[in-house]
């Protein structure tokens, strides 16, 4: 959807420092293109640390063929080893896939854990492990440390983009459908049984933001918990010398999770139905990438609201809108969009999940509402009084480029692993 890297990480790494540590890191996939929250943070930090330190990122094949093959060049044009095996990637529709969701209630483990713990990436992984010294095994999602069981024992560090099993008690506590709702909460359980058993024995745990990190260690027992939070290019996102819509509503989020799909549907549902009876002028314009066709057919027989699917950049969207808004309900960590468009000097107004884990200041920086209900009278409020949110989002972009910068954020990260590298050294002596 968007290149948004820093441009001052692009640089290949072919010198580094006598101090740069080995580091592993085990994902999902390769972070490239960036067209997604959990993309764009891991490729940003990744090409920073890779300008310092040895990187070999290990994962499975990206689904699409030809973004694998772009991926790849990307990552060995920066310095980066790339390990990457391939899967069959598991189809989220269908009798198979309800058939793998009916035979993991015979598994301790979490669906989503289960199906990515791959015999290939444990291959891959026990082979790097047989044959070179590695300093720090990092996993950059929470199920992967699953991957790393038996094979590494020491120097770990697991990022928590999200507290996965507080997203599961939230599509629980969401869910209306009985069937469904005893099924989510099964994986809940499971989830907090997981995040329970894996922080609390690896050394060292990677919040994104204050409110998980204080969760993980009261609730998981996670022993080292360090704070590296989301950030955003500033470079890349600055306001624009054009005229702002007042009355041009902004949704900005991947259209394939479910979280942010919960939230459009109660934007179309309840949410802007409402505002536009008593604003008619006011439109809606969704973007994000891969919408399902449901979705674009229910958007094309809605007056007033607009979809425009994986675009290449975001920034005229933001900086056409009167306001970004963020209806979530169901969520974790801390949402990039928002920094994004505080940066850019675009006006946001969310529910409290949805600015959850962000060091910005209700009414100062943005509008914050409690719950769905009362985002109708805050974005009519903003719609005509297009000032006060305006003000809002010259202070917020200040809070951002103060506290969310990329670099410093690398830099913390780094702190992260070498103090783990150097625990591990001292426990083999």
């Amino acid at each position: 959807m968007r290149d948004t890297f820093s441009t001052a990480a692009l640089s290949s790494s072919s010198s580094r420092p006598a101090s740069a540590l080995r580091v592993v890191m085990v994902d999902e996939e390769l972070p490239y293109p960036p067209t997604s929250g959990k993309r764009i943070r891991t490729l940003n930090l990744t090409l920073h640390l890779a300008q310092r330190h040895r990187l070999t990122y290990v994962c499975h094949r990206n689904a699409n063929a030809e973004e694998a093959e772009q991926a790849a060049r990307f990552f060995a044009d920066r310095g980066v080893e790339t390990v990457v095996v391939d899967r069959a990637v598991p189809a989220k529709s269908g009798l198979g896939f309800y058939l793998r969701l009916g035979a993991n209630l015979l598994s301790p483990l979490p669906y989503s854990v289960a199906t990515h713990n791959s015999r290939a990436l444990r291959r891959a992984l026990t082979d790097i492990a047989r044959r070179r010294r590695v300093d720090v095994w990092h996993c950059e999602w929470t199920p992967y440390a699953e991957s790393l069981r038996g094979i590494a024992d020491k120097h770990r560090v697991v990022v928590a983009h999200n507290v996965e099993s507080v997203i599961w008690q939230r599509y629980y506590e969401t869910e209306t459908n009985p069937l469904r709702r005893w099924y989510i909460g099964r994986q809940w359980h499971k989830f907090k049984n997981f995040e329970r058993r894996i922080l609390g024995d690896v050394e060292r745990t990677v919040a994104v933001s204050a409110t998980d990190a204080q969760r993980l260690r009261e609730d998981f027992g996670a022993g080292r918990v360090d704070i590296v939070e989301n950030g955003v290019d500033t470079q890349y996102f600055q306001p624009q010398a054009r005229r702002r819509t007042a009355h041009r509503l902004l949704f900005l989020g991947s259209l394939d999770w479910r979280p942010n799909l919960d939230g459009v549907s109660l934007l179309l549902e309840r949410v802007f139905p409402a505002v536009r009876a008593v604003e008619p002028r006011t439109r809606l314009c969704l973007v994000g990438r891969n919408p399902a066709e449901s979705l674009r057919l229910r958007v094309a027989n809605m007056p007033g609201v607009e979809l425009h699917a994986n675009v290449p950049d975001v920034r005229p969207y933001l900086a056409d809108c009167g306001l970004l808004v963020v209806p979530l309900r169901i969520g974790g960590g801390s949402r990039l969009k928002i920094l994004e468009a505080l940066a850019s000097g675009t006006p946001v107004v969310s529910t409290r999940v949805g600015v959850e884990g962000l060091r910005l200041e209700e009414g100062q920086d943005l509008t914050v509402v409690d719950d769905i209900d009362d985002l109708t009278n805050a974005i009519v409020s903003a719609v005509r009084h297009p000032e006060i949110v305006h003000a809002q989002a010259e202070r917020g972009r200040e809070k951002v480029l103060e506290q969310y910068d990329w670099e410093p954020l690398a830099e913390r990260m780094e702190d992260v692993w070498r103090q783990c590298a150097a625990e591990g050294k001292i426990r083999r002596r």
